[in-house]
């Protein structure tokens, strides 16, 4: 499996603390089947000050682990984005880290408020498909508004963005409202990927088996292969899991 949502790479943002917290998330992580990860440290100015240097110091850190205690899994990475008025300016001057490709256009993991869809999201989405960028929004199905109403999200699917299932959300980790909302969107099979976004070992640790078999049971078993190996092996094809940002 692959897991193109993670914050394992050590003390840059809210996620792993310390090389011995992503030492440990890797090897949870390949015990649970998972070959490749993407890990997507927060960009949130002012809360989280990553750019691609950061980034990628800390990935090399994680990869030396790797090496080191021969992990079987691969790590490259990426970020994710939080949606605010600095993402524009970001992306003119070329300061964003994307996940892959997307039937050509480059794909960012953008991340909306928790308590709502900001007015004009569907407008964004469409600047950033003229510059040839898919946005994927992370876990719609822990934002209040959209567990209200689920329907908001057909004008950000019109408006040509994917989406990622996390997890955890899925299966009842992170809540019943979380819960009830990812089960209601599962089955209308508006996700393209499903991630752990893992961040630590005792609230969110990496756990994408579990909820594989649990997405085949509300759909079947080729949805969730596609979410969990062949979308996001398509989208990484492009990615260099030994290189840089």
């Amino acid at each position: 499996m692959i897991d193109l949502h993670s914050h394992i790479l050590p003390n840059i943002d809210d996620g792993a603390a310390d090389e011995s917290e992503t030492l440990a998330l890797l090897r949870l992580a390949a015990a649970d089947g998972i070959r490749q990860m993407v890990a997507t440290p927060h960009i949130n100015p002012g809360y989280f000050d990553n750019n691609k240097l950061t980034i990628n110091t800390a990935l090399a850190s994680a990869r030396a682990l790797i090496h080191q205690h021969q992990i079987p899994l691969q790590l490259a990475a990426a970020a994710e984005v939080r949606l605010t008025e600095q993402l524009i300016p970001a992306i003119e001057q070329q300061q964003m880290p994307f996940l892959g490709l997307w039937q050509s256009q480059r794909v960012l993991l953008l991340e909306l408020p928790h308590s709502h869809v900001p007015a004009g999201t569907d407008k964004l989405l469409k600047w950033l498909g003229r510059q040839q960028i898919i946005a994927m929004i992370a876990h719609p199905e822990r934002n209040r508004d959209i567990q209200t109403n689920p329907a908001l999200l057909q004008s950000l699917k019109n408006a040509g963005c994917l989406f990622q299932l996390t997890a955890s959300s899925l299966l009842g980790d992170l809540g019943d409202r979380h819960q009830q909302c990812a089960e209601f969107l599962v089955r209308q099979r508006i996700y393209q990927v499903m991630a752990t976004d893992c961040h630590n070992l005792q609230r969110r640790p990496p756990k994408l088996r579990l909820a594989r078999q649990t997405l085949a049971q509300l759909t079947d078993d080729d949805y969730a292969e596609a979410l969990v190996c062949g979308h996001p092996a398509q989208i990484t094809a492009t990615l260099d899991f030994g290189g840089e940002l």
